[in-house]
């Protein structure tokens, strides 16, 4: 069964929806990445509506981060540290977007997708 960002098959009362018609492509929804802290880095290239083709990471060391200057460097993610999306991310070391890691300069909160973009870029806090 393939995911989809349709509708809902429920109404707010418990109620079914009967649909007319079946899945269309536009609708398709992937799984997420959930972007593990690992040793090396591992991405998967995902193909998009026209032909588009992203990358998502599956596993990655290190990342891009920017001082308050605008200086950036690349440096080593040590742990993940807090997550305000989901606590159970940080327990299993899961880089999301607005996650705080602890790098090798202090801490950084992570600002780009890794699952959408294929890069880790953050900034200290």
């Amino acid at each position: 069964m393939a995911r989809t960002t349709s509708r809902s098959l429920r109404k707010v009362s418990g109620g079914r929806y009967h649909f007319s018609r079946g899945k269309k492509s536009y609708e398709l929804a992937g799984f997420p990445a959930n972007t593990k802290l690992a040793d090396t880095k591992k991405a998967q290239h995902k193909r998009g509506r026209g032909g588009a083709v992203r990358e998502a990471l599956l596993t990655i060391k290190q990342m891009n981060v920017a001082d308050s200057q605008g200086k950036s460097q690349k440096t080593e993610i040590v742990n993940v540290v807090e997550n305000p999306a989901n606590a159970n991310l940080v327990r299993r070391n899961v880089i999301t977007k607005g996650c705080v890691v602890e790098t090798k300069l202090g801490r950084a909160r992570v600002t780009s997708r890794p699952g959408q973009e294929g890069v880790v870029n953050g900034v200290l806090v």
